[in-house]
């Protein structure tokens, strides 16, 4: 196939494609406009791999599938599950079975579905070299979105190539990958492209009015001159289609459509009505509408749709002009047909969801087949399938409560993917369905609620929850507890930010209706009660006990829900153990379930506790992992992670624009607490820097607002700048105000960073030892250099050089190891100072950097698992695990697992 004015598309394919025969993955995201010529493209490398021995899986995006969950991993993986399926483990044989329908079973982990392909690719193509090329990729169902993003993240020693090709403003999920911008043709090769096309005269200024309004696409060219009669051609045309490219593109493929036979549209019709493709429910579908086999041929003459072992458009935009463009009554009967053609033992869903385009008006019947649909789904893990399922039989189902209950379900499940945009239009559903009790309004006031916290975690929702609460306080005082859990948590997010109510009010709000412990979550809101009405120091220990209920592997699905809450708070109690339990098991937990509302806030505090305890690079991978996972599903951005590993590298460069954005998103969202965070953060890196003025100004901007986490932190970095700034009252005032705090907390961790504040305000030599015993018994490795740090510049400024080189060696040495450069850097200013030469760290911090992944497979190798266990946990086959590990040997100089041990920091 020769492309006019593709050279350098064809060439990154071909390139792409070398890799993959080479041995090495290669992921490519082909993204432009609709007709711009991705799909050709895609032929291109389809062709190309054939002729070079790759084998070839595609997956087309259909949006009639789109929320059925699954769909388009099925198109992908069905070729490959007869040879690749029973080579998998068990685990990942049902769960891919339970995702396809090929078995019944428990709600499928869907990061286990995620593994499971990962291996049925790698197994393919441990037989030859694949490539899978998805087109129309923003069409894909969102499940089989979710898992083809994480594997095409984890692809690297495998001989796979992923090529997606996608329209601008679709593929959310593709964000970050490698991507190829696909643009309209050049003007030259534009032109040649139309005068191959025309067959008959055209005026000069005709000619250039086509190749300006169809900007170098290709399809436009092809496709609008023949909706233009020859006398229009010749004269010129009338006022401009000021419609969306893509809407012109259908209008010519309309024309072209109604030109054909009756029976011939029908055919078409019924084709675009079912987006399986199933060439064998197609004929029996039209057989039951008198339409016969010679009904295809002009339409396969008119080169728009292929009839061979599945039904194929030859654009996505026929399908939908023939779909748009037929009438109402026509398309409610083609669904009756193909409902009358679809097995109901086989595929029940099917036959309901085309039951639903046949209805005329409220079905009771159909509704309450489209429910058990919804049901099944959910089993299945598809809870997006399940809400769209929900969302056409509340449509169905005649006026009343049954109709409010199930838009109420499937906005919840619309929510619990986070899709909060389809949450809100099915809560418009209920709220507006009929007159509701009192119960019913108060959980639509309280979805709503939820809605806007899930969209925005700003100021918007702590007064929506509130409200919700105290309607629900007198109707179901659970539901009313746990919604005032929710407005105390908002309430944290919205902080300086809100025009609402804030944790002080809540809390008050709550204290009448406080009732007996009912688990963890129920005493979480107890100690937040006490710690927003009687202080800090007064919810220390009963936080610190609900903290200690909760258990992520034996509690509630209720009680994990808020493991996100419990470790932010664990944080702020300055008890880096409890910190470190909840991450980690919260992290597992929710790979396990599947839960990606809550992986992306415990992957975010665990690349938190990563640099907290010395492993930068780890904390790195984590951060990059959330980035992935909250453009995936469309969360808010967090970027406590990635910040907080900035800010310990003291990388300026990557830290100018990342805080510029994170500023402005939490004006915008009015989520105060992500300033207060941003705000420490920042004197942190100011202060590792030496920038000691730059740090008091935003230490103090923290210490104007009680922010969670922020606040208690940020005195400690207004402490340490108002000592260099020559600033003793403000320095004691700070220190005073955290040994309120610190002495509550009364951990090792919170008692080490009092003492080497106490220190630097009073010089007192003693307190610097005593930080550092305390410190050495707690896991903030990143403070505990720090009071090294602090000792040895106190030591050199005492005239003691041979102790300071002690203490500044060991501070240099672990923010060298860290990846902390800018501390490192301080550290080795001052051993200067003290008469030994030290030469200045590389940027990569003085000894070959591992890469974040690597850094997580060496962590994981050094705890013992074994390659297979690897893979599991961080979702890559065991022959990336290899590759990694075989470059971390090679950088750290070691070659057993035994000998990372010494050779990596423990975390």
């Amino acid at each position: 196939m020769k492309l006019r004015g593709r050279r350098d598309e064809c060439a990154a394919l071909d390139a792409l494609l070398a890799h993959v025969r080479g041995g090495q993955s290669e992921v490519l995201v082909l993204r432009g406009e609709a007709g711009i010529g991705k799909t050709v493209l895609l032929e291109h490398a389809a062709e190309q791999a054939t002729a070079g021995g790759v084998r070839v899986a595609r997956c087309v995006g259909v949006q009639g599938e789109m929320e059925l969950a699954f769909a388009g991993l099925h198109q992908l993986c069905g070729g490959l599950l007869d040879d690749g399926l029973r080579a998998l483990p068990a685990p990942q044989q049902d769960a891919l079975r339970v995702a396809f329908g090929l078995q019944q079973g428990e709600t499928p982990n869907r990061f286990l579905v995620a593994l499971a392909t990962l291996s049925l690719l790698a197994e393919a193509a441990e037989a030859a070299p694949l490539v899978c090329l998805f087109d129309d990729a923003q069409w894909l169902d969102s499940a089989s979105a979710q898992v083809l993003a994480f594997v095409a993240r984890r692809l690297l020693a495998e001989r796979i190539g992923m090529v997606f090709a996608v329209r601008d403003q679709g593929g959310a999920e593709l964000a970050g990958l490698p991507e190829l911008r696909v643009e309209g043709l050049s003007d030259a090769d534009a032109l040649a492209l139309l005068q191959a096309t025309l067959h008959g005269p055209v005026d000069a200024p005709v000619r250039d009015r086509i190749l300006a309004e169809t900007r170098g696409n290709p399809l436009a060219l092809l496709e609008l001159p023949r909706g233009l009669a020859p006398a229009e051609l010749a004269g010129g045309f009338g006022l401009p289609d000021a419609r969306p490219l893509a809407g012109r593109i259908e209008q010519t493929f309309h024309a072209r459509v109604t030109a054909l036979p009756a029976a011939t549209q029908t055919l078409l019709l019924i084709a675009a009505a079912e987006p399986v493709g199933d060439t064998a429910l197609l004929w029996r579908a039209a057989d039951a509408l008198g339409v016969g086999t010679e009904a295809a041929w002009p339409a396969e003459t008119a080169d728009l749709i292929d009839l061979g072992a599945r039904v194929r458009f030859t654009h996505p935009l026929v399908r939908s002009a023939v779909y748009r463009a037929a009438g109402a009554g026509a398309r409610r009967e083609v669904h009756a047909a193909l409902a009358a053609a679809t097995d109901a033992a086989l595929d029940p869903d099917r036959r309901a969801w085309h039951l639903a385009g046949a209805a005329t008006g409220p079905d009771a019947a159909v509704a309450a087949e489209l429910a058990s649909s919804a049901a099944r789904a959910r089993r299945r893990g598809g809870l997006a399938a399940a809400a769209a399922f929900l969302q056409r039989a509340a449509e169905l189902t005649p006026a009343g409560v049954v109709r409010v209950d199930r838009a109420l379900d499937a906005a919840q499940a619309k929510l619990d993917v986070a899709d909060a945009a389809a949450a809100a239009d099915l809560l418009a559903v209920a709220e507006h369905g009929v007159a509701l009790d009192d119960l019913r309004r108060a959980r639509v006031e309280r979805l709503g609620a939820q809605i806007a916290f899930a969209r925005w975690r700003g100021r918007e929702a702590a007064p929506l929850l509130l409200a919700a609460a105290q309607r629900l306080d007198a109707l179901d005082a659970g539901m009313a507890r746990a919604t005032y859990l929710e407005a105390l948590a908002a309430a944290t997010y919205a902080g300086r930010l809100g025009d609402g109510p804030d944790e002080a009010e809540i809390a008050r709000a709550v204290v009448d209706g406080v009732a007996p412990e009912l688990g963890a979550a129920d005493a979480l809101l107890n100690g937040l009660v006490v710690r927003f009405t009687d202080g800090y120091a007064a919810a220390a220990e009963p936080i610190r006990a609900a903290l200690r209920a909760f258990d992520p592997d034996g509690g509630t699905d209720a009680e994990r829900r808020w493991l996100w809450l419990a470790c932010r708070m664990a944080q702020d109690l300055w008890d880096d153990e409890l910190w470190h339990d909840l991450a980690t098991r919260g992290v597992r937990v929710a790979r396990e379930t599947g839960a990606l509302h809550l992986l992306p806030s415990m992957a975010n505090y665990l690349a938190v506790y990563r640099v907290h305890s010395g492993a930068l690079a780890a904390g790195a991978a984590l951060a990059d992992e959330v980035d992935a996972l909250t453009a995936a599903t469309g969360l808010p951005p967090l970027k406590y992670g990635a910040f907080m590993v900035v800010a310990a590298q003291g990388d300026d460069a990557a830290a100018a624009g990342m805080f510029r954005f994170g500023f402005a998103s939490a004006n915008e969202r009015g989520e105060g607490s992500a300033l207060g965070v941003a705000t420490w953060m920042l004197a942190l890196m100011h202060n590792g820097a030496g920038r000691h003025d730059e740090a008091l100004l935003s230490a103090r901007e923290v210490g104007e607002y009680e922010d969670v986490i922020a606040y208690g932190w940020a005195l400690a970095e207004l402490v340490e700048a108002a000592v260099r700034c020559d600033r003793p009252e403000e320095a004691g005032a700070a220190l005073g105000e955290l040994r309120e705090r610190t002495q509550a907390a009364g951990t090792p961790w919170a008692l080490g960073v009092e003492a080497r504040c106490a220190a630097l305000v009073t010089g007192d030599e003693d307190k610097y030892l005593e930080s550092i015993a305390l410190l050495e018994r707690s896991r903030a490795a990143l403070d505990l250099a720090r009071a090294r740090l602090g000792y040895g510049e106190w030591l050199r400024a005492a005239g003691r050089r041979g102790d300071a080189r002690d203490q500044l060696r060991a501070a240099h040495s672990d923010f060298t190891r860290f990846g902390a450069a800018a501390f490192a850097e301080r550290a080795r200013r001052e051993l200067l100072a003290t008469g030994e030469a030290v030469v200045a760290a590389p940027a990569d911090g003085g000894r070959p950097v591992l890469t974040p992944q690597e850094a997580e497979v060496a962590r994981l190798a050094r705890a013992g698992h074994t390659n297979p266990e690897i893979g599991a946990q961080l979702y890559i086959s065991p022959r990336t695990v290899e590759y990694h590990l075989h470059k971390v040997y090679r950088k750290l100089d070691v070659s057993t697992r035994h000998e990372l041990r010494d050779a990596l920091p423990c975390a």
